[in-house]
Formats: C-alpha cells, sequence, structure tokens
C-alpha cells in the first residue's frame, strides 16, 4: 500500500490485516491443492474441514450451548428478513410476530415479514429520530406470538440494546449483523440470532444464522429449501453450491479472533476503541453526538459538525489523511465512524488526532 488507510466503512468493513495476508498467500494454492479455495467442491474432505472448524470456532469462542445449531445461509442479512417469519410465525396459528423498531433496518425486516406473518410493531424509536432504544414494557410482549424480533445494534443511528428485553416463552429473535462477537452475550436468552457477514466476519453476501434446535419444527413445507432452516440444518448448509470462500473467510476471521485473547478480551478493545471517541464528543463545542449517551454503540460512533458543508469537508479531508468512509449514511447524513473488531486501536487514535485538529482550524 502507498500509505496506512483505515477503513471506517460501515460495510462491507474492514477485515484485519493478517487475515487478508492469509487470504492473499493461500488464493491460488489452498494448503497444498494446487488450486484455489474459490475452486474446490463444497463437498470434497478440505471444504469439509473449513466448514467444520468454523462452526467449532463459533462455539468455542461464544460458549453456544449443544441444543444450537449454525447455519450458512445466501442472502445476507436481508434475505433472513423473509426467513425468520417463513420459519417462525407457523409456532402460532395466528401467525402473529413481534417487532421493535430502533432504525431503519428494523422498519425494513417488520416490512418484508408482513408478507408471511402478522408483524405487529410494538415498540418505535421514530419519534425521538431512533437516538436511543425506548422502554419496552413487559406486557407488551404479547405471550401468545411467534416471537419477538429486535435489531441489536442500529449501524445508521449509533445505538444499541444495552440489555435485552425478557420475553418469557415467546422466542427472541435478533438482527446481530452489526455486533455479532463485538462483546459477550448469553445466547441462551434468545430463539435465534442471524447475522451478515461483512462487519465482523467475512466478505459480505451471506449469513451466519445460530437457532435453538427445537424452533427447527416450525417451517412448513411451502418454505422454499434455501430459505428454511430446518433444511438447512438437515444438510449442514450444504443444500446447495454454498460460497465456500467467505466460509474459509470467516474461518480465517475466527481464528484471529481466538489470537485477540477471544471475544471477552475484544469486548475491551472495543470498549476502549468507542470511549476514546465519544470522550471527544463530549469535551467538544464543534462535535455533537447522534446518539443518547446511555444507548450508544461500541460499533458504530455518529456525529455531526455545525453544517453540512463542515461535515463535506471533514470527509474529504479525512480520506486525504487515510482515514476512509467516514460519511454517515445517506438517509441520515453526519459522520459515522464504525469500529467493528479489526480496526485497530491505532486507527481511532488517528481519527481523534484528525478531529481535534480539524476543530481546531475550523470551529
Amino acid at each position: 500500500m502507498s500509505q496506512q488507510v483505515y477503513n471506517f466503512g460501515a460495510g462491507p468493513a474492514m477485515l484485519p490485516a493478517e487475515v487478508m495476508q492469509q487470504i492473499q498467500q493461500e488464493l491460488l494454492d489452498y494448503r497444498g491443492m494446487g488450486v484455489s479455495v474459490l475452486e474446490i467442491s463444497h463437498r470434497c474432505e478440505e471444504f469439509g474441514e473449513i466448514l467444520t472448524s468454523a462452526q467449532q470456532l463459533f462455539r468455542e469462542l461464544t460458549g453456544l450451548p449443544d441444543n444450537y445449531r449454525i447455519l450458512f445461509m445466501h442472502g445476507g442479512a436481508r434475505m433472513q428478513f423473509a426467513a425468520v417469519p417463513l420459519n417462525l410465525a407457523g409456532r402460532v396459528a395466528s401467525r402473529k410476530a413481534l417487532y421493535c423498531e430502533t432504525g431503519s433496518f428494523a422498519r425494513v425486516a417488520a416490512k418484508d415479514a408482513s408478507a408471511f406473518a402478522a408483524v405487529k410493531t410494538i415498540m418505535s424509536g421514530a419519534e425521538t429520530g431512533y437516538d436511543r432504544i425506548p422502554q419496552l414494557p413487559t406486557e407488551l410482549i404479547e405471550q401468545d406470538a411467534a416471537y419477538l424480533h429486535i435489531t441489536s445494534n442500529n449501524t445508521l443511528y449509533g445505538t444499541r440494546w444495552n440489555r435485552f428485553p425478557q420475553t418469557g416463552a415467546v422466542p427472541l429473535v435478533a438482527d446481530m449483523t452489526s455486533e455479532l462477537l463485538s462483546r459477550q452475550i448469553d445466547f441462551s436468552q434468545f430463539g435465534l440470532i442471524f447475522a451478515g457477514l461483512q462487519k465482523n466476519l467475512g466478505p459480505a453476501g451471506m449469513a451466519m444464522v445460530i437457532v435453538r434446535e427445537d424452533l427447527l419444527e416450525y417451517a412448513g413445507d411451502q418454505v422454499p429449501p434455501l430459505l428454511s432452516y430446518k433444511q438447512c440444518a438437515k444438510d449442514n448448509s450444504l443444500t446447495n453450491t454454498t460460497n465456500t470462500f467467505a466460509i474459509y473467510a470467516i474461518r480465517l476471521a475466527l481464528e484471529w479472533l481466538k489470537k485477540q485473547g477471544g471475544v471477552a478480551a475484544i469486548e475491551k478493545s472495543n470498549e476502549r476503541k468507542a470511549a476514546s471517541l465519544y470522550a471527544m464528543l463530549e469535551a467538544s463545542d464543534f462535535y455533537s453526538g447522534m446518539a443518547h449517551p446511555e444507548h450508544r454503540s461500541m460499533m458504530n460512533v455518529t456525529f455531526r459538525l455545525p453544517n453540512e458543508e463542515l461535515e463535506r469537508r471533514f470527509v474529504s479531508e479525512a480520506e486525504k489523511a487515510g482515514l476512509y468512509a467516514l460519511a454517515g449514511h445517506r438517509s441520515v447524513g453526519g459522520i459515522r465512524a464504525s469500529i467493528y473488531n479489526p480496526m485497530p486501536i491505532a486507527g481511532v487514535e488517528t481519527l481523534a488526532g484528525f478531529m481535534a485538529e480539524f476543530a481546531a482550524n475550523n470551529g
């Protein structure tokens, strides 16, 4: 590279340099096979080892209980917006599904699900511009619902659920696309978790699904095989030709995470990174945070400058300084620094230094 660039993009996001280097080294010849991992069969012994070791590493790193299955599915997180109701709404005759609207992706998830379930939005943060996670009274979680869906971290707005709702007999479903493996969680709280790969796990285009085994039985015969959790679990994610390269990259990312000390160690690193940027916002009259302090994300730090012209200048000058993809989402504006697991502390420190200099020159 001509210079060190820190990628703050929300996704596809940066992968660890060590992982990228190993991909580069093995791309033309996967471990002496004489062919690329892009070329090997999804049913060959070598790929079977990649798939199995990725699943085992995830279990080891997370302490995932034995009664959960790990699936790799096509289409990223957006495909799961339809797959979840197709697989779970049949738990109840009414096909009622509860949704918490805490941001744009949560809203889209409810919209996509409405074709396959009787969707009921029981909480919304729209009135405050999604700058916080609203209170969710327990009485709103109707026990005759098939499931309750939340988006655990809201990429666009920089908020997250710090405490997950207690749902009783209703399975809790969480879209954890932008924070899976960034903090320790108790997986037994959830019936199902899914995440697109492109934040902390690997390249875009697939999703990891973690589903409790007792929930595999509710997909009707009308569910297409590639959207059926039951079929995917039966076939160990090999119902058809899967994205072998993506699963290979996941395995490398999990190996890297293990070398960092696992999820507990990376959570401490993430807390330190986020704290340094939030401290900058709190100490500044030039920058203003977009998320309510009690609901701030560790993965996506969002803030505004005094006007949009300064924001455009900030993004332009930051890119020249090797700080890439800091513009907020087009629907929200402002600045967004996505600091997923692979973002080194040095990258955040460089951004903080740039912010201080930019404020001094333009404040």
